[in-house]
């Protein structure tokens, strides 16, 4: 899970939405019998938001939760279910994979004692705040409340997951050795390489643990690799 920049709306689908929203507002306490089925017939904004969300997306359009798969559909961050009214708010809709949209989330989302969200929206916060990556394990541990639930709701843990990391980690690391020893062109390959990569949070954390305090131990058996990591081309990319 890396952070991720929301784009602006065209000015045109941003009036849409808005216009949705009031809409749903004017149901009043009805506005979660209506919320569903709106959403289910605006095609065209539904169309224009996917685009967007797109372009926003790690990589190849991956989804923003795990990283892993293609996001195949806009997921409502808080549920529809919970606050219809949000459902055609741009700043509640992230691309996620059906697997994590469906089969982990859900209609899951707790909240803390004063209804705040535990759940991560990696384009509100860095869940790098609230997450650790073990790159050796390629398993995920929380720094706070909200990494724990995170960790749970979205089952950031889970096998096909981790076994995946440590993947990311050996090619990753084989894409950096040969942008350190190659020429212009070569360098520019390799980076698209690791841009284009599944699991983006993998190569994100090699590149800040590189320069945090114990990174000699943490790459201990690859030191050549802790300074190519430390590249200033690298840190500023």
């Amino acid at each position: 899970m890396i952070y991720i920049r929301r784009l602006p709306l065209a000015v045109p689908l941003a009036d849409q939405l808005n216009l949705l929203t009031s809409v749903l507002v004017g149901h009043g306490a009805d506005a979660r019998k209506h919320a569903r089925d709106l959403w289910n017939r605006s095609r065209q904004p539904r169309r224009e938001l996917r685009e967007t969300l797109n372009r926003m997306a790690p990589g190849y359009q991956r989804c923003m939760y795990c990283g892993d798969s293609e996001g195949t559909s806009v997921d409502h961050f808080e549920p529809i279910a919970r606050n219809p009214v949000r459902t055609f708010d741009w700043l509640n809709h992230l691309l996620a994979c059906s697997f994590c949209n469906s089969s982990q989330k859900g209609s899951r989302f707790p909240v803390d004692e004063e209804g705040q969200a535990l759940l991560i929206d990696p384009t509100i916060e860095d869940p790098f705040d609230h997450l650790v990556l073990s790159l050796s394990a390629g398993e995920y541990r929380a720094r706070t409340r909200k990494g724990t639930e995170t960790i749970a709701v979205l089952g950031l843990n889970r096998a096909v997951l981790v076994a995946g990391r440590q993947h990311a980690r050996a090619v990753i690391g084989q894409a950096l050795r040969q942008w350190f020893a190659g020429d212009r062109a070569e360098r520019i390959r390799q980076i698209r390489t690791i841009r284009m990569q599944p699991l983006a949070d993998v190569y994100q954390a090699m590149i800040r643990y590189a320069v945090a305090p114990g990174a000699q131990h943490l790459f201990a058996t690859e030191p050549d690799l802790l300074e190519i990591l430390r590249d200033p081309e690298l840190q500023e990319m």
